[in-house]
């Protein structure tokens, strides 16, 4: 929580990541965190450190990212969000600003995270206007395939399959929403989770993506909940089709229970471990 004397300020941020090295600031590579710090430091003329709702990788869009920090300075959300404008560059967007009270925070807070991934099924590709941000796949992908698969992996459980592996890290996450949705050409997996662990989101698609196409069963996709680590058989999607769409928060009230909650390291219930569906 910020001292009394600062004021929390939560940040709405939109950006194609197709020229970032992902979110997180790396010594001499253009990250988003990296440029927006730089132009918000510029602007308060004094050093900003911003925390973010989801560190995206490399090559992954943002659409409803969700930041955080606390500054001295005063704050003129319409001036701010203007000079921003000028500052940034066009890949990168403030889309709100507003206080927040001090319990907000923009990773420990969430209660959810949405995610699309954006397929084409057209013969010829993704259209020039889509191309860094939809992946061509093959026109005859077996979708009620893919949305079997799907829903097999709903609900709490070890996801390590799907995860690379970070040092003390735990991969059980709740899997709330994956579904495909399709129109037109275009085919869209929406996924929602408390959190998600390095890679989940695109190793759920590459390895559902694996289904339509005929490769694997839905048994398969299932059978991958009961592995321990990282699955060599489960192909990670393309960067550039992932977008962080938005990030779900409690009322004000509850912020400072839900920050103790999600650092509390989560467990799959003896009941759930090995099952393919959720309670």
């Amino acid at each position: 929580m910020p001292s009394p004397e600062l004021t929390r300020v939560r940040l709405g941020v939109s950006y194609d990541g197709t020229d970032f090295t992902g979110w997180a600031r790396q010594p001499g590579l253009r990250t988003v965190q990296g440029v927006l710090e730089e132009s918000l430091s510029k602007v308060f003329r004094a050093p900003i450190q911003l925390t973010v709702a989801g560190r995206t990788d490399a090559g992954v869009h943002a659409e409803g990212q969700v930041a955080h920090f606390d500054t001295a300075g005063e704050l003129e959300p319409d001036k701010l969000m203007h000079r921003m404008a000028r500052f940034l560059p066009k890949d990168v967007r403030i889309t709100g600003i507003r206080t927040a009270p001090p319990e907000f925070d923009a990773r420990f807070s969430a209660m959810r995270r949405h995610y699309a991934y954006r397929l084409t099924t057209a013969p010829y590709g993704a259209e020039p206007l889509q191309a860094r941000s939809v992946v061509a796949c093959k026109p005859g992908v077996d979708v009620e395939a893919m949305r079997a698969a799907s829903r097999n992996l709903l609900g709490l459980h070890n996801f390590a399959a799907f995860c690379r592996r970070r040092e003390g890290a735990t991969t059980v996450r709740e899997l709330q929403r994956f579904d495909w949705v399709r129109e037109g050409d275009l085919l869209t997996a929406y996924v929602s989770a408390d959190a998600f662990c390095w890679s989940m989101v695109r190793s759920l698609v590459g390895a559902v993506l694996a289904v339509g196409e005929g490769r694997r069963t839905p048994d398969w996709v299932a059978g991958l909940l009961a592995e321990t680590e990282r699955a060599s058989s489960v192909a990670v999607a393309p960067a550039h089709g992932l977008s962080l769409i938005a990030v779900d928060y409690p009322p004000d009230a509850e912020l400072a229970a839900r920050n103790v909650q999600t650092r509390e390291t989560r467990t799959v219930p003896a009941r759930a471990e090995g099952g393919c569906c959720g309670d």
